[in-house]
């Protein structure tokens, strides 16, 4: 089935998906590109590495979600769980003691707000990803007699 025969709250919340992870894989790549290996060097080994690694998993959950299947909206959610949780590690303190800080339309205040996003919209788009999903229609007026 094309993108165009689905409802639009199918093809609306894709594109917010698709938004999100190609503005990531920008994020990751301006990162890797202005700081090197070091870019996230601020934070703890296993926090870098996701970082890094998150170069490579935004763009494959936007292909994913892309080519519509089913499988998209799990990884995004699981992508999107650990991408929240390591910035929220390195962060929590920062926060703690400045919160107001954090309330700008970059860094964790958007990935959060992404993130809960996906993580709310990750299931229904599933099952309205699966193939043979029917989806709610219109019905048409009764045939005159």
């Amino acid at each position: 089935m094309r993108w165009a025969d689905r409802p639009v709250w199918i093809r609306l919340t894709a594109a917010v998906y698709m938004v999100g992870f190609l503005e990531g894989t920008a994020a990751h790549g301006y990162f890797l590109l202005t700081g090197g290996l070091d870019a996230y060097a601020y934070a703890p080994l296993p926090v870098q590495l996701l970082f890094h690694v998150l170069l490579l998993l935004d763009p494959m959950v936007a292909l994913v979600i892309i080519r519509a299947r089913s499988a998209g909206p799990m990884l995004a959610a699981a992508v999107m769980l650990t991408d929240v949780a390591g910035n929220w590690s390195i962060t929590w303190r920062a926060v703690m003691e400045h919160p107001t800080a954090f309330l700008r339309p970059v860094g964790l205040l958007p990935i959060t707000l992404f993130g809960a996003f996906v993580l709310l919209t990750a299931f229904p788009l599933h099952r309205a990803l699966r193939p043979g999903a029917v989806y709610a229609r219109a019905s048409s007026p009764p045939e005159a007699r």
